[in-house]
């Protein structure tokens, strides 16, 4: 898919010290032709201080979509942020996950009509998260497994997916007992194919809003191609208030329902049903 613009879709919620080192990533792809969109779950001035300042500093093409502060609404201002794009083929990622240099490059090249691409992400502790700085970023020292060991990482065979190339590289992609499911942190698919199925359901709170859309291009006829060593992006830790039991069943329950009913368009999606 050489020269095909794409838009990146980076969902936020007041974490600019976060989304300040995701951001130094992007500004250091190598693939260039993509807007970023920033899906902004009701952050206060803060974050849109720092959009201006990198819209203004760096060639990001930056779109900051925002909506007030009503608690956990991410599937809302996902769905706000796809109708915002200007592009036919839509990467998502958060805004605490940082893109290694290629990272836009391999969805671009992987990107195939009938498909989505399901990536994932390295995780790293907090202590390592805060030590991370821009100069690490740009020379793509937080991807190298010795410099993470000597920053408060603990040594993990699970390093192979920042190490992984060439025929390695699609090995173990193909063998990966991980499902190529729709992940909010590292996955793309076409716009097309996202407004047909209406978007994220907005009924869903934090815990599987992500799966359930995926399932429901399943069941729309739309196949997944695994990318979890290929696409890389670096996870910063944090805490998550909004994982509560309630929220979690609920979800569960509607999944069950989208799986078992065979649900391809969500009534509380992108237009209301």
């Amino acid at each position: 898919m050489k020269d095909l613009k794409v838009s990146v879709i980076i969902s936020t919620y007041n974490k600019t010290d976060w989304l300040e080192k995701v951001l130094w990533g992007y500004t250091h792809q190598e693939y260039k032709n993509f807007e970023l969109v920033i899906a902004d779950d009701g952050s206060g001035p803060e974050t849109k201080e720092l959009l201006d300042q990198f819209a203004n500093s760096t060639d990001l093409d930056i779109v900051h979509v925002w909506h007030e502060d009503r608690g956990f609404q991410k599937s809302q201002i996902l769905n706000k942020a796809i109708v915002a794009t200007s592009t036919e083929y839509l990467i998502f990622s958060d805004g605490d996950c940082i893109p290694r240099k290629d990272f836009v490059k391999v969805h671009v090249d992987k990107a195939e009509k009938g498909y989505f691409l399901s990536g994932g992400y390295f995780k790293l502790p907090m202590s390592t998260s805060k030590l991370v700085s821009k100069e690490d970023i740009i020379s793509q020292k937080v991807f190298d497994k010795e410099w993470l060991y000597n920053n408060g990482l603990e040594k993990t065979y699970k390093t192979m997916k920042l190490t992984a190339s060439g025929f390695k590289e699609t090995f173990l992609n193909n063998v990966t007992p991980t499902k190529a499911t729709w992940n909010g942190h590292n996955a793309s698919g076409w716009k097309e194919d996202l407004v047909y199925i209406n978007g994220f359901n907005e009924e869903m709170q934090y815990g599987g809003q992500d799966r359930e859309l995926g399932e429901r291009l399943f069941n729309y006829g739309i196949k997944s191609k695994q990318i979890r060593y290929s696409a890389i992006c670096v996870h910063l830790d944090h805490k998550r208030g909004y994982k509560t039991p309630e929220s979690m069943n609920k979800n569960k329950a509607i999944r069950k329902h989208t799986r078992t009913k065979n649900v391809i368009k969500t009534p509380h999606g992108i237009n209301k049903l």
